[in-house]
């Protein structure tokens, strides 16, 4: 099952689509947004590391799919270690798609980036976003904590990159649950730079 996010998203694309394309006046703008999404698909992306001051020793390389890990099964992101109140920047250019304060992931937030890729970061201390902003890479959208199902564990933030578009390369059929692996990116292979090269 892919993310509920993402079956939202591709629910509202479709019936966009379908909206305009039904109508005679409106059937080439349905091409268009057609090309639309295909041109966003090719878009440069550059992606930083999301917490300021965070290196590769802040999260364990081998979280990524780890099994077992708890009601999800497997760890679809990794978790990025750092002092509470740490600034929580974002990966990529994008669109605040929603923020939430509830469930598994606490203080979250989800954002649209290039290449439709969804950037989720969860377990906040406090969030600085609003939805639809549109934000820059770097900039600061929200803080480290450990709310959700982090209580009471060491400061962090999850960080997950999701495709409404699958990546059939990526299907692994030794891993559990590795048909998902087309949906959830491995954030760090995302990474091209970190914060301070960003500068």
């Amino acid at each position: 099952m892919i993310t509920s996010s993402t079956q939202r998203f591709l629910r509202y694309l479709w019936i966009f689509f379908f909206d305009l394309f039904k109508r005679k006046k409106t059937r080439k703008q349905a091409y268009g947004f057609i090309v639309f999404v295909i041109l966003v698909l090719f878009m440069p992306y550059s992606a930083i590391i999301p917490v300021k001051g965070a290196t590769t020793k802040n999260w364990n390389p081998k979280s990524f799919w780890f099994y077992p890990w708890g009601h999800s099964i497997t760890h679809k992101g990794i978790d990025i270690f750092s002092p509470k109140g740490t600034p929580v920047l974002s990966s990529t250019h994008g669109i605040v798609f929603y923020t939430a304060n509830s469930g598994k992931g606490g203080k979250s937030i989800m954002i649209l980036g290039p290449r439709w890729r969804f950037h989720y970061y969860a377990h906040l201390d406090s969030i600085k976003v609003f939805q639809l902003q549109p934000l820059k890479r770097g900039q600061t959208i929200g803080t480290v904590g450990a709310t959700g199902n982090a209580k009471g564990k060491p400061p962090h933030l999850h960080f997950a990159v999701t495709t409404p578009f699958p990546h059939l390369h990526l299907w692994d059929q030794k891993s559990v649950h590795g048909w998902k692996k087309i949906f959830y990116l491995d954030p760090v292979k995302t990474f091209t730079k970190s914060y301070d090269e960003s500068l």
